[in-house]
């Protein structure tokens, strides 16, 4: 009988999950990779060695490779013999998969999180984007990529302080 059921980690691979975790996002660093929620699995081999799975934030994103590059390296200095890290494009990244923690992490370094997606109802045809330095809905798009392409400039009509907005996806 074949299951879809996910397979349980050992001790060991949630110990690797979390230190793979933990790396630091190259383009914003005060992110994690779990926070960010490109993470997706970590499964030892028979022979030592360790698959990682990591989806990026979109098909395209350069940083993928001094994701996969960084995860290597704090795994290996670990003391696993061999890892390799796996792009997995299915199912996609969201940004809902940013974690609650991400979330306030952006907020307070001074990008404005994306909103979650609502799991039902109708989809908001406007989008309100709140100020991360003074909290006002009072924004507008000054741009649709900033200094990289998952983020958007805006500003805030109110303090007048340009922001980077996380865009939905």
């Amino acid at each position: 009988m074949v299951t879809d059921a996910p397979v349980a980690q050992t001790r060991l691979e949630q110990e690797l999950a979390a230190l793979a975790g933990s790396v630091p996002d190259p383009e914003m660093p005060v992110l994690s990779l779990a926070e960010l929620g490109v993470l997706r699995g970590v499964r030892m081999r028979e022979d030592g060695g360790v698959d990682v799975d990591l989806t990026p934030t979109y098909t395209g994103c350069p940083a993928i490779e001094a994701m996969s590059a960084d995860i290597e390296r704090v795994l290996t200095d670990h003391g696993i013999p061999q890892v390799s890290v796996h792009t997995v494009l299915s199912p996609a990244w969201s940004t809902d998969d940013i974690s609650a923690e991400g979330r306030r992490k952006l907020a307070e370094f001074g990008i404005a999180p994306p909103r979650p997606h609502a799991s039902d109802g109708p989809v908001p045809v406007s989008l309100t984007v709140r100020c991360p330095h003074c909290g006002s809905t009072e924004t507008e798009l000054l741009s649709r990529f900033s200094s990289t392409a998952c983020k958007a400039l805006r500003r805030c009509t109110s303090c007048r302080e340009p922001f980077d907005h996380f865009k939905e996806l």
